[in-house]
């Protein structure tokens, strides 16, 4: 994306929003060029036994694998969609360096040699406040920063100090229609307290959790600072637990008064699959997006939530930030490659969304070329404000 003057004449843009993207353990071994297998877990000591269990469950994955195996279907699919400008959350250190943080049973990194993997999905914005982005120290996320900027791609959330963690992204599409991103974490998704960014420390936007008024406030003001008028405001957040579909109190009033500031979309994420979706005075909640790619192929005890399924997010806005169409990509995980959903598969994640979203009065229904999209967006847009 180029960093131009805003055009007077803006044109609605589409984002595209994406959860958690691990690209780290597993994933990174059935790559043309796998960083070292060692694993400090408390089970596993060999990220390649990762790769058994894939193939285990849902056959052989002829590694190594091209740089845009992982993305399987959904690269063609955003190829005919378009979305102008591209967020992910990057929950993988690109490394071959750093030590492994201490008082942490899980560590993703990734070989910066394959970079390609990154690059495939074309995201224009990493978010990187997250609770995996110092797994390999302060060395593992200088590298990390080194290696997103020689692709091209933004990082948002994370820096070598405390100003640049909290320094806000701007994108400015083909269009003209400038994007301004920030990146913040909550201690409730398991980030370490000393990852925390100070002005002479390396770190993420980090804040205690609950995340009270004040904080959103502040959060707001960052981006805020640099908004023009029409632009659109987003503020990606990392929070909560792995599993379950609750949204606490101080989840939906940290959201909601971002809103109330002048935040235009809310992108969530940390629960390994979808959370619900609240449209509040005119703008879209996301409380979680769920994963996007990762190495949990085989790994049991959440069945019910169906975590091979996946969803993608296409959020169309038009300046200044009202929503016109919010549409989902659903998708299947299989031998560490996304898939089309089947009718069955993206008919259960439709459902599943309606239901915890309930009381959001948010309505999930099949639209077209088999996409989900939220129902009757124009008049929920203007009335969803349920009470907590």
């Amino acid at each position: 994306m180029t960093q131009t003057s805003s055009s007077p004449q803006q044109s609605p843009i589409t984002v595209l929003l994406g959860g958690d993207v691990m690209l780290g353990r597993g994933v990174d071994q059935i790559q043309a060029h796998p960083g070292d297998p060692l694993l400090c877990e408390p089970w596993v000591d060999d990220a390649r036994r990762y790769v058994e269990l894939a193939e285990k469950t849902n056959g052989s994955i002829p590694y190594p694998v091209d740089f845009d195996w992982l993305w399987g279907d959904v690269g063609p699919m955003l190829d005919r969609l378009a979305p102008e400008v591209r967020l992910i959350n990057l929950e993988t250190s690109i490394t071959t360096d750093g030590v492994f943080a201490p008082a942490k049973g899980i560590h993703y990194r990734m070989n910066p040699a394959n970079i390609a993997t990154l690059k495939a999905i074309r995201p224009d914005v990493c978010a990187l406040a997250n609770n995996h982005i110092l797994d390999f120290g302060s060395r593992g996320l200088r590298d990390t920063l080194d290696a997103l900027d020689a692709a091209g791609i933004q990082a948002a959330g994370a820096g070598t100090s405390v100003d640049a963690a909290c320094r806000p992204v701007v994108v400015e599409s083909a269009t003209g229609l400038r994007v301004v991103i920030v990146s913040v974490a909550c201690t409730s998704s398991g980030v370490p307290p000393a990852w925390a960014a100070q002005h002479d420390r390396p770190g993420v936007w980090l804040f205690g959790d609950p995340p009270g008024r004040g904080i959103a406030d502040h959060v707001a003001a960052q981006a805020l600072a640099h908004k023009r008028p029409g632009n659109i405001v987003i503020v990606s957040v990392h929070w909560g637990p792995n599993w379950g579909y609750g949204i606490g109190r101080s989840e939906i009033q940290f959201a909601r008064r971002l809103i109330d500031a002048g935040v235009d979309i809310v992108h969530g994420h940390s629960s390994h699959h979808p959370r619900p979706i609240e449209i509040y005075h005119g703008r879209p909640i996301f409380y979680g997006c769920g994963d996007v790619i990762d190495d949990y192929e085989g790994i049991p005890g959440y069945e019910s939530y169906r975590p091979e399924l996946r969803l993608l997010y296409l959020v169309s806005v038009e300046p200044g930030g009202q929503p016109t169409g919010i549409r989902m990509l659903p998708m299947r995980i299989r031998r560490m490659r996304l898939e089309h959903a089947s009718r069955a598969d993206a008919d259960w994640l439709g459902k599943t969304l309606t239901r915890i979203s309930r009381r959001f009065h948010t309505h999930i229904d099949r639209g077209a070329d088999d996409l989900l999209e939220m129902a009757s967006l124009g008049s929920s847009v203007r009335c969803s404000n349920a009470t907590e």
